[in-house]
Parts: C-alpha cells; structure tokens; sequence
C-alpha cells in the first residue's frame, strides 16, 4: 500500500531537516509541479524529479543546521490526495542561535508520490537562520520589491 499524503509529507519535512538532500527527490513523482508562491525571485515551478534532485543538491553546500519539523498541522481535505500543512522549522544555526521558519504546503499526492507541491516558506526567516539575509535582500529584483 502506497504511503497516505500526510506520510509523505512528514517524510519530506523530516528528510530536508537532517540534510538527506539526495533521498528528497524521490518522494516525488517524475513528472510534478512544485512552486514557491512567496519567492521573491520570480522563481518557475519545478517540473520534473531532475530538476528537484537540482533544486535538493543545493542544500549540501550550505552549513548544517540542527533543526526539525515543529508545530506541525496537517489538514486532510474533501479530496483524499490533498492536505494543507502547516508547520515551521525550528532549530538553532551553527552559531547558536535559535530560529523558527513558519511554513505551509499544500500538497497532491498521488500512489504515494507528490505530483504537485505549493511550498509558502518566510523566505525572510530562512535566510536570516542561514546568515544571508543581507545576500538575499541584495538579490532580490529591484522589481519585486
């Protein structure tokens, strides 16, 4: 029996807070559709598992956190392959500083892969937990702002 949505998604949240970047992609179908609404960047949906293991990859060069998954709420829909998750990261960065990133995905799973992820991360804070914050604000499109 295929993994139910809200196991995935704890699977996904779980694996992205101990840093198992090249495990990440699986959990998604190979054909998919992940978007960041609240980026900044303009960034376009991710569509393929390639692209997510891409997208993943980039987490190996940063500094390890000590994190996990908190506050989780997951909202289970009229349709079975939907939940709203709500939850944060909360951790300390390696200079001992304690953060929390507030989160909400919503999520399509289907036979227990994600064929289509909305990810609403406080892009803020998850810059200031990684100490990029004046790097991140310097990036963003004079557009957007």
């Amino acid at each position: 029996m295929a993994p139910s949505p809200r196991e995935v998604f704890l699977e996904l949240v779980r694996g992205v807070s101990e840093g198992r970047w090249d495990e990440l992609p699986d959990l998604y179908a190979e054909q998919t559709r992940v978007e960041h609404p609240f980026s900044p960047f303009e960034d376009e949906p991710m569509r393929t598992r390639e692209e997510l293991r891409e997208h993943f990859s980039a987490g190996k060069s940063m500094p390890p956190l000590r994190q996990e998954p908190a506050d989780i709420i997951v909202h289970e829909t009229a349709d079975p392959e939907v939940i709203v998750a709500e939850f944060a990261y909360r951790g300390t960065t390696e200079n001992g500083e304690p953060f929390r990133v507030p989160c909400v995905f919503v999520l399509r799973v289907r036979d227990g892969k994600i064929v289509a992820s909305r990810d609403y991360i406080d892009h803020i804070s998850s810059a200031r937990r990684r100490g990029a914050l004046d790097d991140f604000l310097q990036a963003i499109p004079h557009s957007t702002l």
